[in-house]
């Protein structure tokens, strides 16, 4: 496959960021991969196992000159590191995200995106019970769902980029809107619950 994004900024490295990061390099979609983390001994780790080409020591040093940023915090976390990286992204860019309820992180994060650059929500529905920089492998996305979840007045063809993305770490996409995407999610992740209960 052929670079997608020449510089992709990872905000967080955990289970989902070093997939994300495995995934790109098996499949050489990024440029350069940047990662950063809160925690020292994080960064230390993905420093040791050259998890990223670099990994910065703050989020705003990480956003700097990406294609593509991609917020991999928890959902709660989102609109401070939004705010944060805000004055540093590079015209054009793209930031996502991999939480899992998108009206939240929509509520969150879109006030902070600046004029020409581009917010397109996303949730990759894999995973597994470990986390960390350590636990992530390039397979993980493989014949998973990620659905995107673009606000209004998206712009298609970067909508189509980050699509392209994800179908190059293996994962299928579909797009759905935040709304529906939230009620769909509440009512599945509930339905073994319901079902036990009946």
């Amino acid at each position: 496959m052929s670079v997608i994004y020449d510089r992709v900024a990872l905000i967080g490295l955990g289970l989902i960021a070093s997939s994300m990061a495995h995934a790109m390099r098996r499949q050489g979609l990024a440029g350069e991969i940047v990662g950063t983390a809160r925690s020292a001994e994080t960064r230390d780790i993905a420093r040791q196992d050259g998890l990223c080409d670099r990994v910065v020591e703050t989020a705003a040093e990480a956003v700097k000159d990406a294609d593509l940023v991609v917020l991999c915090v928890p959902v709660g976390a989102m609109g401070a590191v939004a705010e944060e990286v805000a004055p540093y992204l590079a015209p054009g860019a793209t930031v996502s995200d991999v939480g899992s309820v998108k009206r939240a992180v929509i509520d969150a994060v879109a006030p902070h995106i600046p004029e020409g650059v581009h917010f397109i929500p996303a949730h990759p529905l894999a995973g597994t019970e470990h986390s960390g920089p350590r636990s992530g492998f390039a397979e993980l996305f493989d014949n998973r769902w990620c659905l995107l979840v673009p606000v209004p007045d998206s712009d298609l063809a970067a909508v189509a980029r980050l699509r392209a993305l994800w179908e190059g770490m293996g994962a299928n996409v579909d797009e759905m809107e935040a709304d529906h995407h939230d009620l769909v999610l509440a009512v599945t992740s509930h339905a073994p619950h319901l079902i036990a209960y009946t």
